[in-house]
């Protein structure tokens, strides 16, 4: 392969590394272009399609009432409902109308913004309501325009002003919230909704009221019906602007049909029910006429048990006596409610809600006294008392309270007359206690005959009952396998043309930039860019490392332990010719911060972990950063050792307790002329003793674009070690090196990139890689 070749592939590698380090920034262009894209999308009227899937099934109570279904005569069909019948029922006008009726859907509300106009569904800013009857407004087709111009007051006009500002200003009206307005078309009063969207002074609003029947026709072909062959699964789905209405509109169709089945069932069981009510009050007429002569002859001949009738005008005191206790507190109730209504001393108008009294109109009446109270409250908040809608609000509550004290003073005279004949009642039942038939009936053909009857009787009765239970518990016909829902996507217009354009945009912008910065970056990032700027020998480069150990371990396969031994390797085969059975390491670079010390501890541990005797010398007598990788303590060290000559090289070393083919020299006392130190003859006389005892010397030593220091004692060296930090150092300053290498000025110049960026870790992918094990947000910390 050519070099043009190998050259050719490493740029295509190096650019595509270089956009793959930028993915934040491209991330982040994305994501404002998905942005601006959201809004444009936001701004759109989009349709949403809601789905409802539904399953016809057969009546479970057919098959528990397998006896009646016999007087029935098969009413209760146990086959299942024909699937396209029931669809054409499901989309028949008659369901669709009562749609819509229910949910109002003929009227509209929306609201004027500054881009679209909105429409709101669940809780429009305003709400109508007519004076004429439901059948005239369904034939309404008419727009109205409103402009609340205050919390009290808006501004209605037939066309939208906005529209026509430049014809100048419409006709319009001013009126005030809860006042009755007259038009063509009928009398209507508007109440505010106050804190909801479009609710605010100077929204324009718009309500548009269409006749009944068209919105049914609309809906009609708008809602989607289909079904599988030999399925009884029918699946709807309606396209609407509101994902909410949408959803409405077909779990109330499945709620008109069911409803509607419902209706049809309860129709068939009401006939069965008025079937047997009938016959059992024939069978109820004969049992008493049969229990009337039974009784005659049980007097007559004295047969009658005295103490069971005994027992059974105890249980009828017990139970008048239970009716007497209930009478009685139905009428303290009401009497308590008329107290609280007539009582000018309570502070709200509000009214006890279900204490108890067992009458319809009572609760009804408390309830909507208790809506009409609040309702006028909540506009009282941003009203007053003269407000017209207070005004007929207190004229409603005032005409229920009357209504409320006369049903209460019904109440209590239906209870008193209820109370007087209960009390008779017990009166005569305490009196026959003590009474009881002479003799017990002798003729058992009269009893036979009564207990034929009652069999009948209380079969019939049984019947009765279960009739009931099944005219209280019909069950639909369709049962919902999936609720009305919408998915977020809309369906109409289509946005994969704008989120494609956003993610074109998202794309060059950010690789545009990206590309003009390179163009502009001086930073050193790669060992291809030390190579061309140091023509020096590389030997390596050291990751940067995502742990926040500092040092190597012996047993260590992370990228960074696989880096020094790489380099370790390099050192050694460029040393092979050197004689000495000592070699000296020196480890320096171009200014400070750009991982000299920690190159020099962790060359100096992974030498040590090969089982050879190494020594640690700091000679970065200025700025020692050692001990604090080896994490060391030690109170004298190089400088003291070289300043006091009492000192022997083993009272400045330190044993490494962990590794014993390890020792320290650390740099000691920090001393104010660092230069005239280092050219003392003891730094000659330590070098020459300690190269007797280790078979390697690593020198951290201090950066060489900023002292002199380290060219002082570079005469020691076998090798020397340039490190060149990665993404921190500026390309320019490396002329320094460069000049360094080309006059010879540090003996065997090596270099050594620190700090690089690598997508794939070093080694050969076995053990404990953190490379291979890094966890997702890790790439944020990059």
């Amino acid at each position: 392969m050519s070099n043009n070749t190998l050259t050719n592939e490493n740029s295509i590698r190096d650019i595509v590394e270089l956009y793959a380090s930028k993915w934040k920034l491209i991330l982040v262009c994305l994501i404002i272009a998905f942005a601006l894209a959201f809004l444009k999308v936001r701004y759109s009227t989009f349709l949403y399609q809601a789905n409802a899937t539904i399953k016809l099934k057969e009546d479970e109570n057919s098959r528990s009432l397998a006896e009646i279904s016999s007087l029935q005569n098969g009413i209760f069909s146990s086959d299942l409902p024909n699937v396209t019948d029931e669809i054409e029922v499901i989309k028949s006008r008659a369901i669709i109308t009562d749609v819509v009726r229910d949910l109002k859907l003929n009227i509209k509300y929306f609201v004027n913004g500054k881009v679209k106009q909105v429409e709101t569904y669940s809780n429009p800013p305003v709400n109508i309501s007519f004076f004429v009857n439901d059948s005239i407004v369904e034939d309404i087709k008419k727009s109205l325009f409103i402009k609340i111009i205050s919390p009290q007051q808006y501004e209605l006009s037939k066309v939208n002003t906005n529209k026509l500002l430049e014809f100048g200003n419409p006709e319009t009206t001013t009126h005030s919230f809860g006042e009755r307005v007259s038009e063509s078309f009928g009398d209507f009063i508007l109440t505010p909704n106050i804190g909801t969207y479009g609710s605010e002074v100077g929204s324009n609003l718009e309500i548009r009221i269409k006749p009944l029947q068209d919105v049914v026709g609309s809906y009609l072909t708008q809602i989607k019906i289909s079904t599988t062959d030999k399925s009884n699964v029918i699946k709807l789905s309606l396209q609407e602007s509101i994902k909410e209405k949408a959803r409405m509109i077909l779990d109330k169709v499945i709620e008109k049909y069911n409803a509607d089945v419902i209706k049809d069932k309860e129709k068939i069981v009401q006939t069965t029910s008025d079937f047997i009510t009938n016959r059992l009050n024939v069978v109820s007429n004969e049992l008493e006429q049969v229990d009337f002569t039974a009784e005659k002859l049980q007097k007559d001949n004295r047969l009658t048990a005295l103490s069971a009738q005994s027992n059974i005008f105890l249980e009828s005191e017990r139970q008048t006596d239970a009716k007497i206790n209930q009478v009685s507190n139905q009428l303290q109730l009401a009497e308590f409610m008329s107290e609280r209504l007539n009582d000018p001393t309570v502070e709200t108008d509000l009214l006890p809600a279900d204490i108890g009294i067992a009458d319809s109109d009572v609760a009804q009446i408390t309830k909507s006294h208790n809506d009409l109270v609040l309702q006028r409250d909540r506009i009282l908040k941003n009203s007053s008392e003269k407000n017209p809608t207070v005004i007929k609000l207190n004229d409603q509550i005032n005409a229920l309270k009357n209504n409320l004290n006369q049903s209460l003073s019904n109440i209590k005279s239906a209870n008193e007359i209820t109370l007087r004949n209960l009390n008779r009642e017990d009166s005569r039942i305490r009196g026959q206690i003590y009474s009881a038939p002479g003799k017990e009936r002798q003729f058992r053909d009269i009893k036979r005959q009564q207990d034929i009857k009652e069999s009948l009787y209380l079969y019939l009765l049984e019947k009765r009952e279960e009739t009931a239970i099944t005219l209280g518990m019909s069950t639909a016909n369709a049962k919902v396998i999936d609720y009305a829902y919408t998915n977020n996507e809309p369906v109409a217009p289509k946005k994969n043309v704008i989120y494609l354009a956003a993610l074109l945009i998202g794309l060059i912008v950010p690789v545009s930039y990206v590309y003009a910065k390179d163009l502009m970056d001086t930073k050193v990032h790669t060992k291809d860019d030390v190579r061309r700027l140091i023509k020096a020998p590389f030997i390596g480069d050291i990751p940067k490392a995502n742990t926040k150990s500092k040092v190597v371990n012996k047993v260590d396969y992370s990228p960074k332990a696989e880096a020094f031994r790489i380099i370790r390797t390099n050192i050694n085969f460029m040393l092979q010719s050197n004689e000495n059975a000592c070699k000296t390491i020196f480890v320096t670079s171009t200014t400070a911060q750009e991982g000299k010390s920690h190159t020099t501890t962790n060359l100096a541990s992974s030498f040590s972990f090969s089982e050879q005797k190494v020594l640690l010398i700091e000679t970065d007598i200025r700025v020692p950063r050692v001990n604090d990788y080896l994490q060391i303590k030690a109170d004298k060290g190089l400088t003291d050792f070289i300043s006091d000559k009492s000192l022997s090289i083993e009272d400045v070393t330190v044993k490494m307790e962990d590794n014993p083919f390890l020792d320290v020299i650390p740099s000691g006392t920090i001393p104010p002329n660092p230069a005239e130190l280092l050219m003392s003859d003891r730094v000659n006389f330590l070098f020459d003793n300690v190269k007797k005892k280790y078979d390697y010397i690593v020198v951290d030593t201090a950066a060489v674009g900023l002292v002199t220091d380290t060219l002082l004692i570079s005469s020691h060296a076998d090798i020397f070690v340039y490190v060149v930090s990665a993404n921190n150092i500026d390309k320019r300053q490396l002329h320094i090196a460069q000049t360094m290498y080309e006059e010879k000025r540090l003996p065997n110049m090596t270099t050594l990139l620190n700090g690089s960026v690598k997508r794939k870790g070093y080694g050969y992918g076995y053990g404990n890689n953190p490379q291979r094990k890094k966890k997702w947000y890790q790439l944020f910390k990059k």
